[in-house]
C-alpha cells in the first residue's frame, strides 16, 4: 500500500496515469509483492517517461520532386491538451536510402487549427507548397510555415530540434526533404518518425496509415508561372525511335481554363530518360490569325505519336478560331469552315522533335459537316504492326452527343480516315493494338464510375464491347492512359497492358499505374502502384523509357506537369 501512496502523490504522474495506478491496485492486490513491484515499475515507466498527448503522423504518398526546395515528407498533428513544448522529432532514414542524394531535411511549424474544422482530422491547415501560384511552386510559403531547423549533414537517424511552445489545441508541424538536382529519378526515399519529444518526454505516436512508405522521386517539367504561363495542362508523352522522351501539353497563359483561351501547344524534350528536360518549345500557335485576339485563336488538347516505321513524330490538336472566348465544347458549331467549327490540325517533326512543320489542317478529310466538334483523344497514339498510325478521336454529333473512335493513316500521315464511333456518350480515349490488327479503345465514359472499353478488327467500321467495359477500371470521369508493351520489348518477357488514371470513382486523386497480363480482362490489385494520393487535375500519359522502365507524364498534386520513371518490377510483382 505504501508504494501505491508514493505513486499517487507523485506530481510527475498525470491524473490519467494515477487512475491507471488505482486500477492496477485493485487488480493486483492479491498477487505477490514481486509481481506488484514489477507492475509498479512498468507503470512508472509508462506514466513518467511518456508524454500525455498523442502525436498523429501522416506519411503522404506523393512525388518528391528533385527540382523543389521543399517536399512534404511527413505531416505532424498534435492536440496539445497537456503538453507545453515540442522539443524535437527523430527521423529514421532506411539504410537503402542514398544519403548523398539528399540536400537537406527540415522541420517546420505551421501553427494552429481553425474552429470551423473542429471535430474533423486534418493534417495541415493549408497547402504548404503551392502547385498553382505562378512563380511560387518550389519552396514552402514562408507565411504559412516557420522553419525550426534544417540539417544538411545527414545520418540514417537524425534529430530535428524545434523547442516550439505549443498553442492550446491542435498544432501542426511538418518534415520537409530537399533532394539534390542530380538525384536519380529511380531512387526511393523510405523514412519513418521514431520519436517525438514533448515536454522532454517521448510522446505516443499514432500513424494515419503505414508507419513507413517508399516514396518515388520525380521532376516538375512544367510549373505554374514557367515562361509566363499561368497553367500547364493535358499531357501527352512518347518515346522517339532514338530514345528521346517527348512531352506535349497545353500552355495556358491567362488561366487554367479550357479552350477557347490563349493557349499554345508546348513540347519538352529529354535525351537522358527524363532526368533533365530541355527548355520548352512552342510547336503550335495561331496567335492573332485572321485579325482576332490570341485568346480567340487557341490551340490545344494535344496527342503525340511516333511513326515507328519512318521516325516521324506527329502531334495533333484542336484549333479554335473566333467563338468569343466561350467554351469550345459548347460553342463549336456545325459546318466545316474555321469561323464555324473547331479545326483538327497537325504538326510533324523529322529530326527527333527539334524542329516542327507548319500546321496541317486535316479537318476536311475527317469531319462530317453535321458534327459540332471533332478532336483527338489527348495523350498519345500508336504505330500498328503493319505500319498504320492511329490516334484516338472524339466528336460531338448532330444530336450534340459525344462519341469516341479513332482516326488513322496507312500512308504515314499523308491522308487520314475515320469510320464509326465505339460507344456513345464517351469522350477522351486512348488506343492500343492488343493483337495484330485488333485495336482496343479505352474511353472516358460520361456515365461515370468506370472506363468503357471496346475492340475492333476492321479499323473502326464495327466495334465490340470488351468484357472489362464499365467494370474493371474505375474512374471519376477523367482522361486516362493505356499502352501495350510487347513481350519482346520488356525485361519481364510478357505481353503487358499498362494503364494510369485517378484510381477512384468520384474524385481526381490517387494517380495509379496498373498492369494487366491477360489483355485487359483483369487488373489485379497486386499489379499496381500508387504514385500520388493527393488531389490534382488527374490527366496522365504513359510511354516506355526502356525495357525495364515506364515513364509517366501527368498532372500531379505537386506540379502541373510531373514526370516519373517507374520500374516494371515495382508494378508487376512476380
Amino acid at each position: 500500500m505504501r508504494y501505491f501512496q508514493l505513486l499517487i502523490n507523485n506530481e510527475a504522474i498525470t491524473s490519467k496515469g494515477k487512475c491507471y495506478i488505482y486500477r492496477i491496485f485493485l487488480v493486483t492486490k492479491y498477487k505477490t509483492m514481486k509481481n506488484l513491484f514489477l507492475s509498479f515499475f512498468l507503470l512508472l515507466s509508462l506514466t513518467i517517461n511518456s508524454a500525455s498527448d498523442t502525436v498523429k503522423i501522416k506519411a503522404p504518398q506523393i512525388p518528391i520532386l528533385t527540382d523543389r526546395q521543399d517536399n512534404v515528407l511527413f505531416y505532424i498533428r498534435l492536440d496539445a491538451a497537456n503538453s507545453k513544448v515540442l522539443n524535437n522529432v527523430k527521423v529514421n532514414l532506411d539504410k537503402k536510402v542514398n544519403l548523398n542524394e539528399i540536400k537537406s531535411i527540415k522541420l517546420y511549424y505551421s501553427g494552429t487549427e481553425c474552429v470551423q474544422r473542429e471535430g474533423k482530422t486534418f493534417y495541415a491547415p493549408v497547402q504548404y507548397i503551392s502547385k498553382d501560384a505562378p512563380g511560387n511552386t518550389f519552396a514552402a510559403n514562408s507565411s504559412y510555415s516557420v522553419k525550426k531547423t534544417e540539417l544538411s549533414t545527414l545520418k540514417n537517424e537524425i534529430i530535428l530540434t524545434a523547442d516550439q511552445p505549443l498553442f492550446p489545441g491542435i498544432n501542426y508541424f511538418w518534415v520537409s526533404i530537399e533532394m539534390k538536382p542530380d538525384a536519380s529519378l529511380l531512387s526511393n526515399v523510405q523514412a519513418n518518425i521514431t520519436d517525438v519529444i514533448l515536454d522532454n518526454k517521448s510522446a505516443i505516436l499514432a500513424f494515419d496509415k503505414e508507419k513507413s512508405i517508399s516514396r518515388k522521386l520525380g521532376i516538375g517539367v512544367r510549373h505554374a508561372g514557367d515562361d509566363k504561363a499561368a497553367a500547364y495542362r493535358i499531357p501527352g508523352l512518347a518515346t522517339s525511335n532514338k530514345g528521346t522522351m517527348l512531352g506535349v501539353y497545353d500552355v495556358r497563359y491567362n488561366n487554367s481554363a479550357d479552350l477557347q483561351e490563349y493557349v499554345h501547344v508546348g513540347l519538352s524534350r529529354s535525351v537522358d530518360k527524363g532526368q533533365t528536360w530541355e527548355p520548352m518549345r512552342i510547336i503550335m500557335d495561331f496567335d492573332e490569325y485572321g485579325g482576332l485576339p490570341k485568346a480567340q485563336n487557341g490551340v490545344g488538347d494535344p496527342a503525340i505519336l511516333v511513326d515507328k516505321t519512318t521516325g516521324t513524330i506527329w502531334v495533333v490538336a484542336a484549333w479554335t478560331h473566333g467563338m468569343g472566348n466561350g467554351r469550345a465544347w459548347f460553342n463549336s458549331q456545325q459546318g466545316m469552315g474555321i469561323d464555324q467549327t473547331a479545326q483538327l490540325v497537325m504538326v510533324k517533326s523529322d529530326n527527333d522533335g527539334k524542329t516542327w512543320s507548319k500546321p496541317i489542317n486535316i479537318t476536311p478529310q475527317l469531319k462530317d459537316p453535321s458534327w459540332y466538334f471533332l478532336l483527338q483523344g489527348p495523350g498519345n497514339g500508336i504505330t500498328m504492326q503493319d505500319g498504320t498510325i492511329v490516334f484516338a478521336s472524339q466528336f460531338i454529333d448532330s444530336e450534340r452527343i459525344p462519341n469516341a473512335g479513332i482516326i488513322y493513316s496507312k500512308d504515314h500521315g499523308k491522308t487520314w480516315q475515320t469510320h464509326n464511333y465505339a460507344r456513345t456518350n464517351t469522350t477522351e480515349a486512348q488506343v492500343v493494338e492488343i493483337e495484330p490488327g485488333v485495336l482496343m479503345l479505352n474511353m472516358r465514359d460520361n456515365r461515370g464510375g468506370s472506363r468503357a472499353v471496346a475492340t475492333t478488327k476492321d479499323m473502326g467500321k464495327t466495334w465490340m464491347e470488351h468484357p472489362s467495359s464499365r467494370s474493371a477500371l474505375q474512374e471519376p470521369v477523367c482522361m486516362a492512359s493505356i499502352i501495350k508493351v510487347a513481350a519482346k520489348d520488356n525485361v519481364l518477357k510478357k505481353d503487358i497492358l499498362l494503364f494510369s488514371n485517378p484510381n477512384t470513382t468520384k474524385e481526381r486523386k490517387d494517380i495509379t499505374i496498373k498492369a494487366s497480363l491477360d489483355g485487359g480482362n483483369t487488373w489485379l490489385p497486386e499489379q499496381q502502384i500508387l504514385l500520388d494520393e493527393d488531389y490534382s487535375w488527374g490527366y496522365s500519359c504513359l510511354s516506355m523509357i526502356d525495357k525495364e522502365t515506364v515513364g509517366i507524364f501527368y498532372e500531379s498534386s505537386v506540379a502541373h506537369m510531373t514526370f516519373q520513371a517507374i520500374k516494371l518490377s515495382d508494378i508487376i510483382k512476380k
